[in-house]
């Protein structure tokens, strides 16, 4: 555990969990810190395997960057449940760190990229003869485990085969969808928001770059680099993103943050590829003000965990 600021008699604290690999948070999350400190808010970095950590000294246990659980999520939504000050809460936890939820959210209306699930044990042979397909597993972080293939490429179409039978060797259920080309020229649209006095409020908007390239050749860190630059949102993206946020289960009220991840469909309309409620980048080094206003956040959430 890392302290960033010592805590005095009276100060609420507040606890930013993180990784090992991550001891002193992301560069982003730390622009956060200030803002805190200046509300009165002693701040701290925790990992959240680190047996040392009393997590119950906290007044809030605030989920940024433990970006390791992909392949222990048993154990990360184990711990999560004993967390009662954690944001976002242990059921949002449980419910948004498998990508299944996108099958629900798609059952509520919300337009998703379509998604077929292969699980473990399962035959799967490719979808088409052509066309690009991207693979993944329904639990990852950081586009780890991730690939794009040209089924009209016969070392793809095997390289396909070969990436699901990785997965499901190991356990894991594959998500199979079409690759949305529009995505090379628009990129990805993630959309942010913070907790208000009335709940979520839009905070602003990033665009990702195209970032799979091929196929998935085993692991390369962390988390795969990201090209981000600034965007405005559209009306017709905002109004998918409200959609997206009041189908989550127990509403969004509850939820500190959440980034809505979208990109144009065949059509050009905007369609869901994830929605983040759980360790998002929150990209608060790309738009004015976005550091207060996650620090307000947090002080919002506070006065519910008296």
């Amino acid at each position: 555990m890392t302290n960033h600021h010592q805590s005095t008699r009276g100060e609420p604290r507040v606890a930013l969990v993180t990784c090992t690999e991550l001891v002193e948070l992301d560069p982003d999350d730390r622009l956060v810190l200030h803002p805190l400190i200046a509300r009165g808010i002693a701040v701290e970095a925790a990992v959240w395997d680190d047996p040392d950590v009393d997590w119950s000294s906290y007044d809030l246990v605030v989920l940024r960057s433990p970006w390791d659980y992909a392949l222990r999520r048993d154990e990360f939504v184990a711990w999560a449940a004993t967390v009662p000050t954690l944001v976002n809460p242990a059921d949002v936890v449980r419910w948004n760190t498998d990508k299944r939820y996108l099958a629900e959210l798609s059952a509520a209306g919300v337009p998703t990229v379509p998604t077929s699930w292969v699980e473990p044990g399962e035959t799967w042979s490719t979808p088409a003869e052509t066309g690009e397909y991207v693979l993944k597993p329904s639990v990852s972080a950081g586009s780890q485990d991730t690939g794009r293939y040209d089924l009209a490429d016969p070392e793809h179409r095997d390289l396909a085969s070969a990436h699901v039978r990785r997965l499901s060797e190991a356990g894991r259920t594959t998500m199979v969808q079409p690759y949305l080309s529009a995505v090379d020229s628009e990129g990805e649209t993630a959309l942010l928001f913070l907790a208000g006095p009335d709940g979520l409020a839009y905070s602003h908007a990033i665009r990702k770059g195209p970032m799979l390239t091929g196929p998935d050749l085993g692991p390369d860190g962390l988390y795969k680099a990201e090209e981000i630059t600034s965007r405005t949102a559209r009306p017709e993206q905002l109004a998918v993103a409200e959609k997206t946020l009041a189908a989550v289960p127990g509403g969004a009220r509850q939820l500190l943050y959440a980034r809505v991840d979208l990109i144009p469909g065949p059509d050009g309309d905007p369609v869901l590829v994830e929605l983040e409620l759980t360790e998002p980048s929150l990209f608060i080094g790309y738009a004015d003000g976005a550091p207060d206003r996650l620090a307000a956040a947090i002080a919002t959430h506070l006065t519910r965990h008296p």
